[in-house]
């Protein structure tokens, strides 16, 4: 976990009362779901992907786009709505990207995505809500 405070604080009990198990690991643990196992994956409506531990509006679906890796993909988030941090994990150098308001783990971003940014945010759809637009 970030080693920050934020907004929204809970818990250990707590955020695992409020969260699915495999929520708990990815949000909290810095767990990885398996590739191509989130129905939002193949979510093309318009509306929004908020984090699933404190509700704060992330993505918009017009930013989402298919990059055949197997987790939603985003070439932009809503201004202000992630942080990010270093990570160093697994033997290799990435760019973890985290929850703004809570700290949950969403997962990385790379930078070969599509224009008009070149980046990726690869995000682990279990971290995600969505929200069709009406």
């Amino acid at each position: 976990m970030v080693e920050k405070a934020f907004p929204v604080t809970r818990t250990d009990e707590e955020w695992r009362a409020s969260l699915t198990p495999e929520q708990y690991q990815v949000l909290r643990e810095h767990a990885t779901e398996r590739p191509g196992s989130c129905a939002l994956l193949q979510e093309k409506r318009a509306g929004t992907f908020s984090c699933a531990g404190c509700g704060q509006p992330l993505f918009v679906g017009e930013r989402k786009f298919e990059s055949g890796t197997g987790w939603p993909s985003f070439f932009a988030p809503l201004e202000g709505s992630i942080g990010t941090t270093d990570d160093r994990s697994l033997f290799m150098a990435r760019t973890e990207v985290h929850c703004s308001r809570c700290g949950g783990h969403l997962g990385h971003v790379f930078p070969d995505g599509p224009p008009p940014t070149g980046l990726r945010y690869c995000i682990n759809g279990v971290a995600l809500d969505f929200e069709p637009k009406t």
